[in-house]
């Protein structure tokens, strides 16, 4: 039971191995988080730079608006430069420094995401396709079926000891299960193309059959899964950076009537006069605008809560999700063990014993035909309840990190 980022040294390069691992480092959703996350870590050493310094230049003239004018004459003409370099209150860019941390701590949270939602979606279709080849199999299995009862009814129609309708009635369950192999045939195509798809492959390449696994029960309790995803899940890992975040953002707004200063300092050429040199300092001075920097804390101060919330209600949402898709892999598990141990079994045997008596006429076709379909809708069922269940255990895996379905 791994986290997905640790994944990729699990993977052997053959069969769905193969195929997440092409996921998780071809699939173009991947790589673009993983560009964002890159770009967002540029930002605390902008953020932690000092301002460019200013490069002034000029001239001062007199009787003539041409450079050096009455220069080295007129004590006010004169030729010269000036720098200068803005330094922000002490604590101003390690606070904006350390906010663009939490923001690329926010989107390596996003990556993770990005990751479990891609492997997510890779092993739900993987099942999916498993349902369809699992249901056209036992078409076929039906099919052969179906065409044993037509025979048993054709040669007891030919003896004038079954009706016609029976037999229109055994053709027409025929014909349904190939309308019914027709559909599954299109799932598997689309899942096939949904697979290669996730793994940036040509939508018509190749996709080994999922083989065949014996379902195994899940044996993690509902309070493990909560606390994984308490301390994990990228999700809730996010909105915390976030109100971090937000708490920052909301220091650096109270800071902000802390006075920044310019220093600056300038060169003169006089001429034949002694040169002049020049330095300064600049401030600005923040108390004459009072209410904008009341509103920018207030603004930080509802950010906050507003975050809080957020991660509240994601708290909630996914806690929710947890506890019901932990429901559902519970109860898909006692529908496996009931359809596999004792309902398949019954009707099957009391399908073979049907078609015995009905060979023999002991009973009529309308029997048959519904234990026929008692066995049919029995193996339906258990092939849903497998796919529903591998497939709540999946969105299990996505929420929490864990791995709870492992592909052969």
């Amino acid at each position: 039971m791994l986290a997905i980022p640790l994944l990729l040294c699990l993977l052997d390069g053959s069969g769905f191995d193969a195929l997440l691992n092409d996921a998780l480092t071809r699939n173009p959703e991947i790589l673009a988080a993983r560009k964002k996350l890159e770009a967002a870590r540029q930002r605390p050493a902008i953020e932690k730079s000092l301002p460019d310094p200013m490069l002034s230049l000029g001239y001062k003239s007199v009787g003539s608006p041409l450079p050096g004018q009455r220069l080295g004459v007129e004590p006010l003409s004169n030729i010269g430069f000036m720098i200068g370099q803005n330094f922000p209150a002490p604590g101003k860019r390690d606070l904006r420094a350390r906010i663009a941390i939490k923001e690329a701590d926010a989107i390596t949270q996003e990556y993770w995401q990005v990751q479990l939602s891609v492997a997510a979606r890779l092993k739900t279709a993987w099942h999916r396709l498993h349902h369809a080849h699992s249901m056209l199999d036992l078409m076929e299995r039906n099919r052969q079926l179906q065409e044993r009862i037509i025979k048993a009814t054709e040669a007891r129609y030919a003896i004038g000891k079954a009706a016609q309708p029976d037999l229109f009635k055994a053709q027409t369950q025929l014909t349904l299960l190939e309308a019914k192999v027709t559909k599954f045939d299109q799932e598997r195509r689309s899942r096939e193309a949904e697979i290669n798809a996730l793994c940036v492959r040509p939508l018509e390449a190749a996709i080994p059959k999922p083989p065949e696994v014996e379902p195994r029960e899940s044996v993690v309790a509902l309070e493990t899964l909560y606390q994984q995803a308490q301390g994990w899940s990228p999700m809730l890992v996010r909105d915390r950076t976030n109100i971090q975040r937000t708490e920052l953002a909301l220091n650096l707004a109270r800071k902000d009537s802390a006075i920044d200063y310019t220093v600056s300092g300038g060169y003169y050429n006089m001429g034949l006069m002694a040169p002049m040199f020049e330095a300064k300092v600049d401030f600005n001075l923040p108390y004459f605008t009072r209410g904008r920097q009341r509103a920018m804390v207030a603004e930080q101060a509802h950010s906050l809560e507003s975050a809080r919330r957020s991660y509240q209600a994601t708290g909630n949402t996914l806690m929710f999700r947890i506890k019901d898709d932990w429901l559902m892999a519970g109860a898909t598990w006692r529908l496996l063990r009931i359809y596999s141990t004792t309902l398949i079994p019954q009707t099957a045997l009391t399908l073979e014993s049907s078609m015995t008596a009905y060979e023999t006429g002991q009973v009529d076709f309308l029997t048959l035909l519904m234990n026929l379909m008692a066995v049919r809708e029995a193996e339906e069922s258990y092939h849903e309840a497998m796919m529903d269940y591998h497939l709540a255990l999946i969105r299990l895996e996505e929420m929490t990190g864990l791995i709870l379905v492992e592909e052969n």
